[in-house]
């Protein structure tokens, strides 16, 4: 139960500390939410393989996280715990002595994952890249470790947590985005827009007075292609840095992201 309590905990302060610009929606359902994977033979593992010197010398296919350890000459650092060398990033876990390494802000959720940073991703391994993320990250796996690593435990898993549930989302994946790009935004803002604004009035009110779950379907058709068609806008101006167009369209996807969501409940 703790350690639950130290997940949650770490992926609220994750959330607050990597979304300083916008407040990302938050109409999820509880079904939407990436599963927990646990792997328990690992606990043997992690106690049998630790060494008791730190290794050196040795190149190592694991990159730095480090907060409180000084880097080597290739700007990527050592584990913390038997300071192995890191070879590459992300380093959210040390191969070696099979330790959880501490949060490295400079890391965003595209590395986590393997991807190119862009909105157009390739995202069929991520739920297998996630699943093998949690069977070494989760905080029920070292709950006989060290404080400090059941710390870097709960973040860590926190933030794998997050990293999925973003860059899944096209709506999120593009927030994202531009927050790395430093740009500011609001998707909150009210479009003013009457044209469109009329139509998002009309589609819920079709959505309400749907009576049965074809014509549901019928109206996500339509939802669908208009916020594919927001989600292309979006990558167009993106990849022109155009930051102003990006946001607008950032805006429509929000409208019909919800509308999506409010659709999806009713089914």
């Amino acid at each position: 139960m703790s350690n639950r309590k130290l997940l949650i905990s770490s992926l609220n302060l994750l959330r607050r500390r990597s979304r300083p610009i916008s407040t990302l929606p938050t109409n999820r359902t509880p079904k939407s939410d990436p599963p927990i994977i646990l792997d328990h033979s690992s606990r043997q593992s992690a106690h049998s393989r630790v060494p008791k010197k730190p290794i050196h010398g040795s190149k190592l296919d694991c990159a730095v996280f480090g907060r409180d350890f000084s880097s080597t000459s290739s700007g990527l650092g050592n584990c913390w715990s038997c300071g192995a060398i890191a070879a590459s990033k992300p380093f959210l876990f040390c191969d070696i002595c099979r330790s959880v390494q501490p949060f490295d802000q400079s890391v965003d959720y595209f590395q986590i994952f393997g991807l190119e940073r862009a909105f157009a991703i390739d995202d069929t391994g991520m739920e297998s890249k996630y699943k093998d993320w949690q069977k070494k990250l989760h905080p029920d796996l070292v709950h006989t470790k060290s404080e400090k690593e059941k710390e870097y435990a709960a973040e860590q898993s926190a933030r794998v947590i997050d990293a999925y549930r973003t860059l899944r989302s096209p709506l999120l994946r593009a927030i994202y985005l531009m927050q790395l790009e430093g740009a500011r935004v609001d998707e909150e803002q009210t479009v003013s827009d009457p044209e469109l604004l009329a139509e998002i009035m009309e589609i819920r009110e079709a959505v309400e007075e749907a009576a049965n779950p074809p014509a549901l379907q019928q109206i996500q058709f339509q939802v669908k292609g208009s916020l594919d068609h927001w989600s292309k806008s979006f990558e167009n101006a993106f990849k022109k840095r155009k930051f102003e167009e990006a946001i607008t369209s950032i805006q429509r996807m929000t409208y019909y992201s919800r509308i999506n969501e409010e659709i999806m409940r009713k089914l």
